[in-house]
Formats: C-alpha cells, sequence, structure tokens
C-alpha cells in the first residue's frame, strides 16, 4: 500500500475496532526507533515501532443492546484525530456497492464462492470497473457550458480522463510497455 501512495502517509484512517487494523498500520506506515538509553538499572527498552507524524488513526465504537446501536462513539488510537472526522460510512457503502455488485458477497444466498481465486477475480473486477465505468452522481462536475459532467471515482481521483467502457477497460492490456 505505501508504494502505491508514493510514499505518502495518509492524514488519517478511520475503521471498526477490528484489531489488526492498528498492527497492519504501524506495519505498513510505522518506522523503527530506539529508545534513548535511561541510565535506570534494568534491561533498556528495546526498538519499537511508531506511527509517523502525520498520520492519525480513529475508531468507531457501537454499544449495542438487544441486536440493535444505542451508542456510538469515537475513539483516537493514535495521532490527532479530529472530533468529527471518524466516519465509516464511506467504507461502509463501499462494502454495500461490492455486495450489490458482487453476488458471490451477497447475504444469505446460495451464490457463495467457493474458489479463492476466483473469488479474488470477481472482487477485482467489480471494484475495478465501478471506479472507472462507473459515473457516480454525487461526483460530477459543472463542466464548459454549466453543462453537467459525469465523472466515476477514478476521474474524481485524477487517475482517468474519461468514462471507461467496459470493453476499453477489459481490453487494455494488463502490463503496458
Amino acid at each position: 500500500m505505501r508504494g502505491r501512495r508514493g510514499g505518502r502517509v495518509p492524514e488519517l484512517v478511520t475503521s471498526d475496532e477490528y484489531p489488526a487494523y492498528p498492527e497492519a498500520l504501524l506495519a505498513v506506515f510505522g518506522r523503527r526507533v530506539a529508545p534513548p538509553r535511561t541510565g535506570k538499572p534494568g534491561r533498556p527498552a528495546g526498538p519499537r515501532v511508531v506511527p509517523p507524524a502525520g498520520l492519525a488513526y480513529g475508531t468507531v465504537h457501537k454499544t449495542r443492546e438487544n441486536g440493535r446501536v444505542v451508542k456510538v462513539e469515537t475513539r483516537a488510537v493514535f495521532g490527532a484525530v479530529p472530533a468529527d472526522g471518524v466516519s465509516t460510512s464511506y467504507l461502509e457503502r463501499q462494502n454495500a456497492t461490492d455486495r450489490h455488485r458482487n453476488a458471490r458477497k451477497g447475504r444469505r444466498t446460495y451464490r457463495f464462492s467457493k474458489d479463492w481465486e476466483v473469488h479474488q477475480a470477481v472482487t477485482a473486477f467489480t471494484m475495478y470497473s465501478y471506479n472507472f465505468c462507473w459515473p457516480v452522481r454525487t461526483l460530477r462536475a459543472k463542466g464548459p457550458g454549466g453543462r453537467w459532467r459525469p465523472r466515476t471515482p477514478a476521474m474524481a481521483a485524477g487517475l482517468a480522463d474519461h468514462v471507461w467502457s467496459l470493453e476499453e477497460w477489459v481490453t487494455l492490456p494488463a502490463m503496458q510497455r
């Protein structure tokens, strides 16, 4: 992930409280530091991985009673997390879109994946086609003459300059020389 971001560290990462996330963020973006010796007796503290400056990670904690959410709290794990900046709505929206577009992830169905490689391939296909070939109404932008111009998530991120057709996307060489 760090290579795909060009070495840049994300300013804010938010998630649910899945315990593997802080460790994974530190493994990708953290830096190893050795604390200075204190001069006190005992074994000196060993090196540890710390989050880089500028990285903030916060979680959303949901308290449930009888299967219903009764309270939602945000918690800072590391970094300066803005009070109103922690939200999982974008990720939850993406997960719902993924389940909608990929029948293998539909809940309570017989369409589950039996083959991991096929599951990965279908997931990649649905994610990439959604980002490059599917204009999203809330991302549209005013073009010349005041007309609305459709945009895909890839266009909004600066990765594409037009809405791709599925044929164009599928026939693009995987490795360009």
